[in-house]
């Protein structure tokens, strides 16, 4: 089961270290993992997504309250959660089919970062199951290259970490 944990820390250096060494010592694979200053410019925010049961990740959070650099941590539902990720996608696309790709891009609600003459570069904001698909409308023009980002996620309604 794939799990959002989001975490609140003080901006130094090496705070990211210890977390991710936290995860590798404990074998939990991280999935995605995107870390930004929050309003505050001395807090970032730590969002990672990764796999495990209950237990595992109950674990995980007890181990992360404990680092010293750690101010708040709290796992997020998916019925509570919303996130976004971005990806860039380079297609080939012969100048015959870039109106076809314009459609895809407007129905999807991507924008497009690049065109050449050989390619065209997508790029869209979305959750997990709209990129998915967005890739999946893509598959046939030939995807030469991919770059996402990792998952960013805030709680649903007037809950905040």
């Amino acid at each position: 089961m794939k799990h959002t944990i989001s975490i609140l820390v003080e901006n130094h250096a090496g705070v990211l270290a210890r977390i991710s060494g936290l995860f590798a010592r404990r074998g939990f694979n991280i999935h995605s993992l995107a870390v930004g200053v929050t309003e505050n410019e001395k807090v970032s925010r730590v969002t990672i997504v990764a796999e495990g049961d209950n237990y595992a990740l109950e674990q995980i959070e007890k181990q992360l309250n404990k680092l010293i650099d750690v101010i708040k941590v709290r796992s997020v539902k998916g019925n509570e959660l919303l996130s976004r990720e971005l990806v860039l996608i380079k297609v080939s696309c012969a100048p015959a089919q870039r109106h076809e790709l314009i459609s895809i891009a407007e129905i999807c609600g991507a924008k497009i970062s690049d065109v050449s003459k050989e390619t065209m570069t997508l790029e869209l904001s979305a959750n997990e199951a709209r990129i998915a698909t967005f890739e999946d409308l893509l598959k046939s023009y030939g995807i030469k290259e991919t770059a996402r980002t990792g998952v960013i996620a805030l709680q649903k309604g007037s809950g905040a970490l």
